[in-house]
């Protein structure tokens, strides 16, 4: 804060301790339900604190509803487990289109292309075929909230994260704003999986920010033919749903100033110009594209586009130059959404403040340099480094001990044994 800005002194209050977990879970977005999940699976208890009233975040209420990508750009899966579950547990219902296994890799311009269509592949040519996911909103809300469910984890909605309460180098609980008033979650681990690095922030740890473009993503429904429209100039991506596009406006030459996402006045700017480019893409569509005269906006996402902003810098800061490097300590791999045959196997300590021992961080605010960060902020990678946070932490509770002082040989065995994808 600017040393300038008039304060005003507060009396001292006393919190009220109102709940306690042996993991505390900061964040309800995917990064967020796999840890959670992933802990209690773990036999911890485990509590979520999610500052909305649903599950997933960005991968629902942003709208951003592709998994961007399993694979590694040659054919070969790259993230699976919790993510591999979720896409099955929505595939069960209809509401996820993914190539099958025998095209992950093609090069067949057909393939290429039905995949292009819903936004599956991206990057420079020569393509291939990914194993990309795009699914239904709604499908993933549900299926977050029955993983969470069956594997015990509770969660409490409508609470806002505002202050981490320190003790000599660690976290001994965690205050949040709620209805209610102000109260605390005690916790012998905490996870802070706000994607914006709230929590870490606040405590004071070691940390990069970026500003970025805002993007505003929308769903258009009752069009005549959806990949008519597609083709007709309407842009976008087909999705779930017959008559329909998925189309992410906001970060276009109408909306071309970068935002610090952190700042309520850059993000209540931000709101209100998306919101107006994506009311004049519409309109444009209804006038201008066949068979969209009687389309209406089927929804608007709830939460605005945010690529990035803090990313911790940890014990270990992945860096652009150890694409497809292995580490002793890695605990989860991705590829690249728009790279092929790029890996990066993200190592344990990037996923740990240097500040504070029992602090653990997941999804797109892990401690990766920028470039990096283009392919660790994809939803499959947030599950992946959620579910190795979530596995550390029920690890550290059980045997009394610090995240950074656990055997990272016996969580790699543990991520192995659960299914989780280390190395090609």
């Amino acid at each position: 804060m600017r040393s300038d800005v008039p304060c005003i002194d507060e009396p001292a209050r006393r919190t009220p301790v109102t709940h306690e977990a042996e993991v505390l879970v900061v964040g309800g977005g995917s990064a967020g339900v796999s840890a959670a999940v992933a802990a209690a699976r773990e036999g911890a208890d485990v509590l979520l604190v999610e500052r909305y009233g649903s599950l997933g975040g960005l991968a629902t209420g942003g709208l951003i509803v592709l998994l961007l990508t399993l694979d590694d750009g040659r054919g070969r899966q790259a993230v699976a487990e919790l993510c591999q579950e979720l896409t099955e547990r929505m595939a069960k219902r209809g509401a996820a289109h993914f190539p099958p296994r025998e095209q992950w890799g093609s090069a067949d311009a057909a393939q290429i292309e039905a995949a292009r269509r819903w936004g599956l592949v991206w990057g420079h040519a020569p393509h291939v075929v990914r194993y990309s996911v795009a699914y239904d909103p709604e499908a993933m809300r549900q299926a977050c909230c029955e993983m969470l469910r069956e594997s015990g984890a509770r969660v409490l909605f409508h609470a806002w994260a505002c202050e981490p309460l320190l003790e000599q180098g660690r976290v001994s609980a965690v205050a949040f704003q709620g209805k209610s008033g102000r109260f605390a979650v005690r916790a012998r681990v905490v996870i802070d999986a706000t994607g914006d690095g709230d929590l870490f922030a606040a405590a004071g740890c070691a940390h990069e920010k970026e500003v970025v473009l805002p993007w505003l993503w929308f769903l258009v429904g009752g069009l005549d033919d959806a990949e008519a429209a597609q083709a007709a100039g309407a842009g976008g991506f087909l999705t779930i749903g017959s008559g329909r596009l998925l189309l992410p406006w906001g970060a276009t030459p109408k909306q071309a100033r970068r935002i610090d996402a952190t700042s309520p006045e850059d993000l209540s700017e931000a709101e209100l110009a998306c919101r107006e480019r994506v009311m004049e893409e519409f309109e444009r569509m209804r006038r201008e594209i066949p068979g969209a005269a009687s389309a209406h906006l089927c929804r608007i996402a709830e939460q605005i586009g945010i690529t990035e902003s803090r990313r911790l810098l940890g014990r270990q800061v992945l860096r652009r130059d150890d694409v497809d490097a292995r580490f002793p300590d890695g605990v989860a791999l991705t590829g690249h959404w728009t790279k092929y045959g790029a890996t990066y196997q993200i190592p344990y300590g990037a996923l740990l403040p240097r500040e504070l021992s029992n602090l653990l961080v997941a999804g797109r605010c892990i401690s990766v340099d920028h470039r990096v960060h283009h392919a660790t902020k994809e939803i499959p990678c947030c599950m992946a480094t959620g579910e190795a946070a979530g596995t550390a932490a029920a690890l550290a509770a059980s045997a009394g001990i610090a995240p950074a002082d656990l055997d990272v040989a016996a969580l790699r065995r543990k991520l192995l044994e659960r299914g989780a994808i280390l190395e090609l």
